[in-house]
């Protein structure tokens, strides 16, 4: 029914019920003047959910008839109007309800007597909208009256007891809302509230999360852990995905097509989600955001924020959940998330550039860790930044990178020396492996290319030829699959020519020779921007914090101090390494 129909229109789709003449007559008032009756009855109409409307018709029902009691009060059947589009919307607020404003808008410009609702809650549930509504009545001479009676807002009991009723309305709403929200909680304390499952998991029609009954879903999941343990960041993680196209399976939790499994292209918050989500760790969760989710007046929800510590969940119940990694694993990601953090409590991730110990160097003077600089092409610098920050004098002294590249440089040398043959077995063991894994999500690929296709034919197979409505579309589909088909089989069989299983006895022997040869290979001149050497950056039996302490005095110059990168380490400097 449109808004502001004439109860005359809406009489065929709404009878009044004949015998509710009886009922009304004791409701009429002498509160109704003249100057009333010469003005439209409005009749509101709301049910607070879709679900309310189709299911509680009673309700509904009883609002319509509100109708027959403005005509048992005075007015005639053409002056009085339903308003029933706010059906299906709360009354928590006025910025959807376009019925409310309209109300509004008729009673400001002077042509409403009277305002009927079944209660004054059908009308606002909350104070501020109710208030002004009572304002505005008051105003512009509007009576209000629902199924109890009929109300001046001039008068002092009748606006008192309408503040009762509105103060009411609103406090019945907080009461349900937190009888639902403290019931929510008594079940997430069992582990039991599963409100969407993550990417990965799957909700089962009893309730129960379980993994995702996708064996390709499942194994992108954890290759996602796998590449973080080898690359050491989400972005390297995300690059390799999209590098390599590879998807994740998204099982949709709203619309038609719920619960089934889409493919998208990785984002990085898609994969920070993974990383940090502790239910991937096998554990139950609930309260890891600050604040609660509500709506925003354009209609648009707002997220929470952002999470908590880890010592600050509400509740979190460890070995609920089925896992992807141990506990362990997931404490240790978390540190190196941390650590990657380009901050001064972090060393951050390996960057490129010339300089070797960029985010690792710290100052020994003040703790501060010192940033590169790049004053001339080819010689870059350490420099701390406390003085140009704290306007502190003096200001720290500065080392040339050389220096300290060289030494670190000569020191993994030596280390290295002696498990070059370990080194160079490992590298032929992890490009095997990493091949290995690649043909697989190939293969889940092609397979799932597959039975698209083949699912597509039996579609077309089973319609009757004569329906060409429904077969030609069919036959589309069944095309669209087949073409999805061959381009993967021509990617795999692309994939499998550039990057056969077995490393050839080419690539053996240069990787040999690389782990044989690297000293030279990790003395490089600094002049040239790229990023850190292998056995520097990525080595994981080789961690560098490099710390150096100057005991130089706190008035020696600046200049003197940048004189340092002239030779060899002063003896005034010591290292301090972990």
């Amino acid at each position: 029914m449109s808004s502001h129909q004439k109860v005359t229109a809406a009489a065929g789709s709404e009878p009044p019920s004949p015998g509710s003449e009886p009922l009304v007559r004791s409701l009429r008032s002498t509160k109704i003047q003249t100057r009333h009756l010469d003005r439209s009855a409005i009749v509101y109409v709301r049910q607070s959910t879709p679900l309310q409307v189709l299911e509680y018709t009673e309700s509904k029902a009883r609002q319509y008839e509100l109708a027959n009691q403005a005509i048992a009060l005075g007015w005639s059947r053409t002056q009085v109007v339903l308003i029933d589009e706010d059906q299906g919307k709360s009354g928590r607020g006025a910025e959807h309800r376009s019925g409310f404003q309209r109300l509004l808008s008729e009673v400001t410009l002077g042509h409403v007597g009277l305002v009927l609702g079944l209660e004054m809650s059908r009308l606002a549930r909350s104070s501020k909208d109710w208030h002004h509504l009572l304002e505005l009545c008051a105003l512009f001479g509007t009576l209000l009256g629902d199924q109890d009676g009929v109300y001046d807002p001039h008068d002092s009991n009748d606006r008192l007891l309408l503040g009762l009723k509105g103060s009411m309305s609103e406090f019945e709403l907080f009461t349900m809302r937190n009888r639902l929200q403290r019931g929510l909680w008594h079940k997430a304390e069992r582990g039991e509230l599963h409100i969407a499952p993550l990417t990965g998991y799957q909700k089962l029609s009893s309730g129960e999360v379980v993994l995702d009954s996708d064996e390709q879903a499942r194994s992108v999941i954890q290759l996602i852990f796998d590449k973080f343990d080898e690359l050491g960041s989400a972005r390297k993680v995300l690059i390799y995905l999209v590098h390599h196209q590879i998807l994740l399976g998204v099982r949709m939790n709203r619309g038609p097509r719920r619960g089934q499994l889409e493919w998208h292209r990785p984002s990085y918050s898609s994969i920070w989600r993974v990383l940090t989500h502790p239910v991937y760790a096998g554990a139950y969760v609930y309260g890891r955001k600050k604040g609660e989710r509500s709506k925003m007046a354009d209609g648009a929800r707002r997220d929470p924020g952002s999470c908590y510590g880890a010592g600050a969940w509400k509740i979190l119940l460890k070995d609920r959940m089925p896992a992807y990694i141990s506990w362990q694993r997931y404490e240790a990601n978390q540190q190196r998330i941390q650590d990657n953090q380009c901050r001064a409590h972090a060393p951050g991730v390996p960057q490129s550039g010339a300089a070797l110990l960029a985010g690792l160097a710290v100052c020994g003077s003040c703790g501060r860790r010192l940033q590169p600089r790049y004053p001339r092409a080819g010689k870059p610098y350490y420099f701390c930044t406390r003085h140009v920050e704290t306007i502190r004098e003096p200001p720290c002294p500065g080392v040339p990178a050389a220096v300290l590249d060289r030494l670190v440089v000569t020191q993994v040398q030596e280390a290295l020396k002696p498990a070059s043959l370990q080194l160079s077995l490992r590298v032929l063991e992890d490009g095997q492996k990493e091949r290995a894994r690649l043909e697989d999500q190939w293969k889940k690929r092609l397979e799932r290319a597959r039975y698209e296709a083949q699912r597509a034919e039996r579609q077309y197979q089973a319609v009757e030829p004569e329906n060409r409505l429904v077969a030609r579309t069919l036959e589309q589909r069944w095309e669209a699959a087949l073409a999805e088909w061959r381009h993967v089989e021509e990617d795999f069989e692309r994939f499998s020519r550039e990057k056969p299983l077995r490393l050839t006895a080419a690539e053996r022997s240069r990787i040999e020779a690389l782990s044989a040869d690297i000293p030279r290979r990790t003395s490089r001149p600094c002049g040239k921007r790229r990023p850190r050497p292998m056995p520097i950056a990525k080595t994981s039996c080789v961690a560098w914090w490099s710390k150096w302490s100057c005991a130089c005095s706190r008035t020696r110059s600046t200049a003197t101090s940048r004189s340092i990168g002239k030779a060899a380490p002063p003896a005034s400097m010591k290292w301090c390494g972990r």
